[in-house]
């Protein structure tokens, strides 16, 4: 289990104990002073006398098939509205980006991978609000101000 603290933290610490073991203090009292196990002090130890290969600079994960120019041209086709692409409502669905990706960059996302595209760019997901045709709102105004305070205090 990781140990609470942001990785700066968790570095510091390591060092501060590195640094006590080389004033010859034991793994044992290192790892008192500290707060944590004797085998966490010996694995520092062993690390800084071993380092192993250094992290990659770029996050884990496979890289982006879009680059950044690619994202920001995306957004601004999706900023324009479903209308404008030809869909009969104005409401993006996965697939329909998905189909928007493949028609202005020849690339094949599943709905999940736009799913965390989207989300990256800052995009929710939202659902359309089905409304009745025969919605009158003035009728519905005057219902929460008249009826339901009514209805509220006899409840």
């Amino acid at each position: 289990m990781r140990p609470l603290g942001t990785d700066k933290q968790l570095a510091e610490r390591r060092k501060r104990g590195l640094a006590l073991l080389r004033q010859g203090k034991t793994p044992r009292e290192v790892a008192a002073a500290l707060g944590v196990t004797e085998r966490s002090v010996r694995r520092w130890r062993q690390d800084s006398q071993h380092p192993k290969h250094k992290k990659p600079a770029r996050p884990p994960g496979r890289p982006s098939r879009l680059s950044p120019k690619q994202l920001k041209r995306l957004e601004q086709e999706l900023q324009r509205g479903a209308f404008a692409h030809g869909y009969g409502e104005d409401y993006w669905t996965l697939d329909r980006v998905a189909h928007l990706i493949w028609e202005l960059f020849g690339e094949r996302y599943h709905p999940s991978g736009v799913w965390h595209l989207l989300h990256r760019l800052g995009w929710s997901s939202q659902k359309p609000q089905r409304l009745s045709l025969q919605r009158v709102d003035e009728d519905i105004v005057q219902w929460r101000r008249n009826v339901w305070p009514r209805i509220k205090k006899a409840s």
